[in-house]
């Protein structure tokens, strides 16, 4: 029998990427998306994967959400946090809400789908859990203090909640890219980015698969002795 997989911001970008690649792998994939209707129906028309509509900051909406997968779908069995936000600006700049938003969607968001899945996943005694951080989490970056804090309590995240599942058959790790070549960095401006890509050993962005690969891996079978682990994919901008 397919496990059950749900991808956090699974219709787009990484997320999309990841949707695909579980799938591929013989999962029935669920791809959650927060507000772009139109880009959500064409990603289920393109790729057969069904479209579920929450906010991930919203601890209710995701409780709600996972029963529905569970009720349409079968019980869930894999969890990928990928949902993200930026909104970035210096500490002078940053104002409360550019904190709070970040900081509920990034890691409220991985608490709260975390929350809802873990319970079944405990009964069943097997489970995936794969959170998607950042190279900013691990090594900071100007201007988005939000952001990098978010995902570095991502990996703390990681580590605690994989002590929790680890003898219950529930593995719990985290990806860390670098800078990948989707909509959000195509958004840096060009001067930017070209520095950017200069500090990356390999010369280049990496791709949304490449994520997409080492999350597929940590999903499997093949990898239940593979837990509280942070893989860096980021071309050797950051060895850590």
């Amino acid at each position: 029998m397919a496990r059950i997989a749900i991808v956090t911001g699974g219709t787009r970008g990484i997320g999309e990427a990841i949707s695909l690649a579980l799938q591929e792998q013989g999962m029935t994939v669920a791809a959650n998306y927060a507000g772009n209707d139109e880009r959500a129906k064409a990603f289920t028309d393109r790729t057969g994967i069904r479209a579920y509509k929450w906010d991930v900051a919203d601890y209710d909406a995701c409780q709600a959400g996972v029963q529905r997968v569970a009720d349409e779908l079968g019980a869930v069995d894999v969890l990928v946090n990928n949902a993200g936000i930026t909104r970035d600006g210096t500490m002078l700049k940053m104002t409360y809400e550019m904190w709070d938003a970040v900081i509920r969607t990034n890691l409220g968001g991985c608490f709260n789908m975390a929350k809802a899945v873990f319970p079944g996943m405990r009964e069943r005694r097997w489970g995936r859990i794969v959170n998607i951080g950042s190279i900013n989490g691990q090594a900071g970056q100007y201007g988005q203090v939000n952001y990098a804090a978010a995902k570095s309590g991502i990996h703390g995240f990681t580590k605690a909640l994989a002590q929790e599942g680890a003898r219950l058959g529930i593995t719990v790790n985290a990806i860390a890219p670098g800078y990948i070549d989707t909509d959000m960095v195509a958004a840096v401006p060009a001067d930017v980015l070209e520095k950017i890509v200069a500090r990356v050993p390999v010369g280049r962005l990496g791709q949304a698969h490449e994520i997409a690969r080492g999350v597929a891996f940590l999903c499997s079978e093949d990898a239940g002795f593979v837990t509280g682990s942070t893989l860096s994919i980021n071309g050797g901008q950051h060895m850590y």
